[in-house]
């Protein structure tokens, strides 16, 4: 299908970004990948008058290093972040999630913030950024302003940007020399995560003084399993500690039921790849 046309503008800072979003307000849609946007518009679910497309705006592009951590521009393309030297070893969980994340073509076209400002709750990067504690800069009229990963995931595909803001970089502190797995169970390759689970785990000497776990596709939200957190602190990194732990990783959790399996399927899912994502992590 074709999609409804529209007009197109491409600024080359945030600020015409902004000036754009302002000026037609509900009528426009952001376009940063496009992978999520694009087959939107084909189907005609969405017709915007407006698309604002942010590829021409360098300084959203990049990863840096700021001290207590990194900075991963929202521009940045998947393929990107999942090879950035810094992101391996500051953040190495996001790297273990990109490799899981679709194929090459989407890694090369998709962006690390647009992905997480659709908010799928069955996406990759969600979880991962909610277990490191990530800090998301959102730019509007006036001015930027920072939000956590608790309150940046509102509801099933919404966020807490605003209608006239924008995602300008993600904030991740650094876990440097921490443990990461992404196990993720799907039927067939490529396919959007049935469930999924990011462990990053601090271990020393064969013991777990910290870990932090993120579940995807167990709500409308990406999750923190914050039971299983803090079942494992001063743990051994053993199988029957960590199964135990991992036996309360869908605790608050409302999983869906869809024809990929119902809501009790994913809740066994999410205790099972648990414990293999904490194992893995923990080096055991």
């Amino acid at each position: 299908m074709i999609p409804a046309s529209f007009d197109y503008v491409a600024p080359t800072s945030v600020e015409e970004a902004l000036a754009a979003l302002a000026e037609h307000g509900d009528d426009a849609k952001i376009l940063a990948g496009g992978q999520s946007l694009l087959p939107v518009l084909r189907m005609r679910l969405n017709a915007p008058e407006v698309v604002i497309d942010l590829n021409r705006i360098d300084a959203l592009r990049g990863v840096r290093d700021d001290g207590d951590a990194i900075t991963i521009g929202a521009m940045t393309q998947h393929s990107v972040v999942g090879s950035d030297p810094l992101v391996a070893e500051h953040a190495a969980l996001i790297t273990k999630a990109v490799a899981h994340l679709a194929d090459h073509q989407i890694r090369h076209r998709g962006t690390f913030g647009g992905a997480l400002a659709h908010a799928d709750p069955a996406g990759d990067l969600g979880a991962p950024v909610l277990a490191l504690g990530a800090e998301f800069v959102i730019a509007g009229s006036g001015g930027t302003r920072t939000v956590s990963a608790d309150d940046f995931f509102v509801d099933l595909f919404e966020t807490a940007i605003g209608e006239d803001e924008i995602l300008t970089e993600v904030r991740v502190p650094k876990h440097t020399g921490w443990g990461a797995h992404y196990e993720k169970f799907v039927r067939v390759a490529h396919q959007w995560p049935i469930v999924a689970v990011a462990a990053t785990v601090k271990a020393d000497g064969g013991t777990i003084s910290e870990a932090r776990v993120g579940l995807t596709n167990m709500g409308s939200t990406p999750l923190r399993a914050r039971a299983v957190e803090a079942a494992l602190a001063g743990q051994p990194a053993s199988d029957e500690a960590v199964r135990a732990a991992a036996a309360q990783a869908a605790e608050g959790a409302n999983p869906p039921s869809d024809l990929n399996g119902d809501s009790d399927y994913r809740r066994h899912l999410a205790t099972v790849l648990t414990r293999r994502a904490v194992l893995a992590a923990a080096g055991a």
